[in-house]
């Protein structure tokens, strides 16, 4: 990583009795595609304005490029911001939104044009200067507001939420573009998202926000792979937790007790818990292994196997998310599987005795 762009110390942001930001330390690093995710109401919005100059600190300290934030109006920061509505104004042209912050800064009407001419080009809607909004798709106008944002030359670019306006096509088209546009500009892009695809598939490195504080900072392989704790799992895509208790810890190996099921869960350690710790084990849908029980073959006895009964099936393209309630009882589990199953003869339907099955090391120990 190179040098921080942005360092964030001790930041706290209150609304009268809430606290919408509560203490955070952060670094973001020059260059870098960083994500702030998280739930609505989380903070991370606010976070966001306090960089942008549009939210104070009620303490801590901000420093962009260097330079402390501290009584720096917006203007004057080295950020620029695109917001979740665009803000395209509909009375001027494509060219003269772009030029705008340009012009009120006084920038030559040659160098303005110039200057706009090329970020347009850089977001791909070279010839389109003439045109009005209303003569723009969502994408277009999209691409509008990030060319206006880009004219002048940020040291980092702040996103609200840009594609959540989009239809889901449009939207994942963009996240492709917006990630080579970081890449061919080279400067820092902190964007703002509750979509956890979004994060995953656009970050380098992701910042989970829970009510006001950050849960874990990480890449998104990591953050999905070895999540820090209960909240970040159950956020970051699909999960199944099970409460239990730490029976045996023998190596790398932790025997769990579920208080739902009959036999132990087998985990390997991603933390350490002394027996009779208290914890929650994750385990993601596409680990566990589903078949048709055989038929006579009751027992269940191995660890990290189950049997069960199939209550519903989603359909989703490319996969089906099977529901499966365990004999024993006990809530039911999600298991996904791609759908090259689904077209042969045996695959399964609702009612279909099952055993499911995972390794040890697909299984997660997770702190509440």
């Amino acid at each position: 990583m190179n040098k921080p762009i942005i360092r964030m110390d001790e930041v706290t942001r209150r609304f009268g009795s809430s606290t919408a930001v509560n203490s955070v330390t952060l670094e973001i690093y020059s260059g870098e595609f960083f994500a702030l995710l998280g739930p609505s109401g989380c903070g991370k919005t606010t976070l966001l304005r306090m960089l942008a100059g549009l939210e104070i600190p009620d303490s801590g300290n901000i420093v962009i490029d260097g330079q402390e934030m501290r009584g720096v109006p917006a203007n004057q920061r080295p950020v620029n911001m695109v917001f979740q509505s665009y803000a395209v104004f509909p009375h001027m042209s494509v060219l003269d939104n772009v030029g705008y912050g340009l012009k009120v800064t006084g920038v030559s009407p040659g160098e303005i044009r110039t200057r706009a001419e090329d970020a347009l080009d850089l977001v791909k809607l070279d010839g389109y200067g003439a045109r009005m909004p209303d003569q723009l798709s969502g994408g277009q106008r999209q691409r509008v507001a990030l060319a206006r944002a880009l004219v002048k030359r940020p040291k980092v670019l702040l996103l609200d939420e840009p594609l959540s306006a989009l239809d889901a096509k449009l939207r994942e088209a963009m996240r492709l573009e917006l990630v080579n546009l970081q890449e061919s500009v080279g400067i820092t892009f902190v964007m703002v998202t509750h979509d956890q695809e979004e994060a995953l598939s656009m970050a380098d490195r992701i910042a989970v926000i829970d009510e006001g504080s950050i849960c874990q900072v990480a890449s998104p392989t990591e953050i999905y792979e070895s999540p820090a704790n209960r909240f970040v799992a159950d956020f970051i895509g699909s999960v199944n937790l099970f409460r239990g208790t730490v029976t045996g810890v023998e190596g790398i190996t932790m025997t769990v007790a579920s208080d739902t099921f009959a036999d132990p869960i087998r985990v390997v350690q991603t933390r350490p818990a002394a027996v009779g710790t208290r914890v929650w084990v994750g385990l993601r849908p596409e680990k566990i292994s589903i078949s048709r029980r055989a038929v006579g073959w009751v027992s269940a006895s191995e660890s990290n196997r189950l049997n069960g009964r199939v209550e519903e099936i989603t359909y989703l393209g490319g996969l089906s998310v099977y529901h499966v309630r365990p004999d024993l009882d006990g809530p039911l589990i999600k298991v996904t599987e791609p759908n090259i199953n689904r077209i042969q003869a045996h695959a399964l339907t609702w009612e279909d005795p099952v055993t499911l099955s995972w390794e040890d090391d697909c299984a997660l120990v997770l702190d509440s």
